[in-house]
C-alpha cells in the first residue's frame, strides 16, 4: 500500500558500540571523563542489544506504506535484511548510509560519536524524499500507523510535543549538579538551545520520544542559509551541552509559520526507562498489554537492564510486532 500522493521515507540512526573497531575509535578520540559521563559518551549511548531488528520489523508490520528505509551507520551493517525476509512477505527497500555520505564536505568532523551531530545531517541522505520520519534505533511502532499520523492532508507536520516554559529549564540548569564542572547534556537543554538560537526566549517545543515527522526542505533552507551554525553543531565528536537539537529547529520554524500541529503523545506512547527492577518492568508491560491501540514505543537503554528484564521486553516486542525470535 503506497501513500496516496507523495512518498514518505523512514530514517533510522544506529550504531553497534560493541564492535571492536568502533570501541577503538571511541578510545582514540575520547577520554575517561567522557566515558564516565552517561550523557556524553557513556557505554549506553552506543550499546546495541538488537533493538534495530524490532524497529525495522515494526515499520514493516505497522507502516507498510513507507517508501524506503535508510539506516545511518558508521561503516557498519545491522544485517536486518535477512531478518525481514524471514518474517515478511513484502519487504520495504532498505539502504545502509554511511556517516561519510551525510558528512560530505565536513569530513574533518569524522569519526563522530554524537547523535546530535548525526541527526543534524540526515536530510543530506542522497535520494531522501521531502517527507520523512526519523527513528532512533530504540523506537518502534506498536500498532498500525497511517501517514496522517505524521503529515496532515492539508500539508502540515504533526509533532508529538507541547509548548514548554524556557524559564523553568533555565532555572533548573542553575541548580543542577555538574559533572567535572560541565553542564549535563539533556534533551530539554538541546531543545532550549535551538529555540534560543531562533530568538525565542519564552518557550520551546518539548518533543516526546516518538518517531518524528520532518521535511527535508526546511533543513535545506535553514542550514544552507546558516552554514556556520550547522558547522559548529556538528563539530563536536561527543555530545555537548552547547549543541542544539536540529528537530527542534525544524518544529519551531514550522510552528511559527503555522505549518505544524502539536499533539500529545500520552495516549500513544509506551515508554520504559532503564531500570533493573523486574517489578517495574512487569507493571509497565501489563500496562502496555492494555493499551493495544498505542502506536509508539520507546525502549530506552535496554542494555542497562538485567538479562531477565531484557528477555521479558524482547518477548513483548516480538509478540506485539508478530515476529519470530532472531537466531
Amino acid at each position: 500500500m503506497k501513500n496516496r500522493s507523495y512518498p514518505i521515507d523512514a530514517v533510522i540512526t544506529w550504531v553497534d558500540g560493541n564492535d571492536i573497531q568502533h570501541k577503538e575509535k571511541r578510545m582514540k578520540y575520547g577520554n575517561n571523563a567522557m566515558f564516565k559521563a552517561e550523557d556524553v559518551a557513556g557505554s549506553t549511548r552506543f550499546t546495541s542489544v538488537g533493538e534495530i531488528f524490532y524497529c525495522v520489523a515494526s515499520i514493516h508490520r505497522f507502516a507498510p506504506w513507507i517508501n524506503k528505509i535508510y539506516i545511518v551507520t558508521d561503516g557498519q551493517d545491522p544485517h536486518v535484511k535477512s531478518f525481514i525476509e524471514k518474517n515478511f512477505s513484502r519487504q520495504i527497500p532498505i539502504e545502509i548510509v554511511d556517516h561519510k555520505t551525510i558528512f560530505k564536505g565536513y569530513e574533518e568532523f569524522l569519526p563522530t560519536f554524537n547523535s546530535i551531530s548525526i541527526e543534524s545531517l540526515t536530510w543530506r541522505i542522497p535520494g531522501l524524499s521531502e517527507h520523512y520520519i526519523e527513528f532512533n534505533d530504540d523506537f518502534m511502532l506498536a500498532a498500525p500507523a497511517m501517514p496522517e499520523d505524521f503529515f496532515t492532508s492539508d500539508g502540515k507536520v504533526v509533532c508529538y510535543g507541547k509548548k514548554y516554559s524556557s524559564l523553568l529549564v533555565r532555572i533548573s540548569r542553575t541548580v543542577k549538579r555538574r559533572w567535572n564542572g560541565e553542564k549535563k547534556v539533556t534533551f530539554k537543554e538541546t531543545m532550549l538551545n535551538a529555540a534560543t538560537l531562533l530568538g525565542e526566549r519564552w518557550f520551546f517545543i518539548k518533543i516526546y520520544h516518538t518517531p518524528r515527522a520532518l521535511l527535508k526542505s526546511i533543513y535545506q533552507e535553514f542550514f544552507n542559509a546558516h552554514c556556520d551554525i550547522l558547522k559548529k553543531n556538528i563539530s563536536y565528536r561527543f555530545r555537548s551541552h552547547k549543541q542544539f537539537n536540529a528537530e527542534e529547529i525544524q518544529y519551531m520554524l514550522l510552528y511559527n509559520s503555522k505549518r505544524c500541529i502539536l499533539q500529545s503523545a500520552h495516549e500513544n506512547l509506551l515508554y520504559i526507562k532503564p531500570k533493573r527492577k523486574v517489578r517495574y518492568t512487569q507493571k509497565k508491560l501489563q500496562l502496555f498489554e492494555k493499551r493495544e491501540s498505542a502506536k509508539f514505543a520507546c525502549i530506552n537503554s535496554l542494555d542497562n537492564t538485567s538479562c531477565e528484564i531484557q528477555e521479558k521486553i524482547i518477548a513483548w516486542m516480538q509478540q506485539r510486532i508478530g515476529v519470530k525470535k532472531k537466531k
